[in-house]
């Protein structure tokens, strides 16, 4: 069966705290209340685009352990293909330690474990090439980043979908140029385009199309999106709704925006869409737990 969008990104369970605030260098603070979800970038875009009846996979390394199990059983109860998930019998899974204010805003601490020992030869070339959308989130170290690099050479009739990340746009411009110019459509958010362009979100747009996008949709928060392919370009209006977690905020849009292009929605709706679906998510707590059904569509 051929795929609409499969991931391949770390696999984390996220550990999430409830903050009064969240605590500068030398500065205290105190928990309030504490959860713990399977998250992960790519995952989270997988589960929002399973939940809208998306047809879905992933790829990724976890390890015999409870953490892993979490992770395993999740992606099992949301219907998203998991023959290529790896399972490595050392090691741990991936966490993420998050600290979460009242306002919602956060602060994230990863240990990695196995999703950094992912290697080129455990992945079925197969099964990336028999999707629509193949799409790329941040890992920690370098093996899994040179594993993407490879995979990328791979591809022909896959469209790749990108989103960077903190960690990534870190790297700079000359480490990300080989999967900028493959890219299909990017996701940065505007403190990232900035740290990898040093220009605002509409220049640095600009300058991702050129060094080979074909479209950028840049995640602004509370101001909503920026698309553009280079001859359209929308600033889309974010949802007024009440914030209780921004996390996976970033991974919910990018499940709104690549669930139009699946669909074959025009970019503003895409744009539209991808706003709609990160409201949804922010008014939950946990990275996942605000992803709505496709039948939420309606109020779009």
């Amino acid at each position: 069966m051929k795929m609409d969008v499969i991931g391949f990104g770390a696999l984390n369970v996220d550990k999430l705290y409830r903050v009064k605030r969240i605590a500068g260098a030398g500065e205290e603070s105190f928990i309030t209340c504490y959860g713990e979800t399977p998250g992960g970038s790519a995952a989270n875009t997988i589960v929002g685009l399973a939940r809208l009846g998306i047809k879905v996979g992933y790829i990724g390394k976890l390890a015999n352990d409870r953490e892993g199990e979490i992770q395993l059983k999740s992606l099992r109860e949301e219907k998203i293909d998991i023959t290529n998930v790896i399972i490595s019998e050392k090691g741990k899974s991936g966490t993420v330690m998050g600290f979460v204010d009242e306002h919602g805003e956060r602060a994230l601490y990863v240990n990695p474990g196995v999703n950094d020992t992912i290697k080129f030869n455990e992945i079925d070339e197969a099964y990336i090439k028999n999707t629509k959308f193949l799409h790329f989130t941040s890992f920690v170290g370098k093996k899994p980043f040179n594993v993407q690099k490879k995979i990328i050479k791979t591809l022909s009739e896959v469209k790749l979908s990108f989103d960077p990340g903190e960690l990534y746009m870190r790297k700079g411009f000359t480490s990300l140029k080989p999967i900028i110019k493959k890219s299909y459509v990017l996701f940065p958010n505007e403190r990232e385009l900035k740290m990898l362009t040093g220009k605002d979100f509409e220049m640095g747009a600009k300058f991702l199309l050129k060094n080979g996008a074909q479209l950028v949709a840049v995640k602004l928060g509370k101001k909503g999106c920026y698309v553009t392919d280079g001859k359209e370009k929308y600033l889309i209006d974010a949802y007024n709704v009440k914030v209780v977690d921004t996390t996976g905020a970033g991974d919910a849009y990018c499940a709104g925006f690549l669930y139009g292009q699946v669909m074959g929605k025009d970019l503003y709706t895409c744009g539209k869409l991808g706003n709609f679906i990160a409201s949804c998510k922010i008014q939950k707590k946990g990275s996942r737990e605000g992803l709505p059904t496709r039948s939420a569509l309606r109020e779009t």
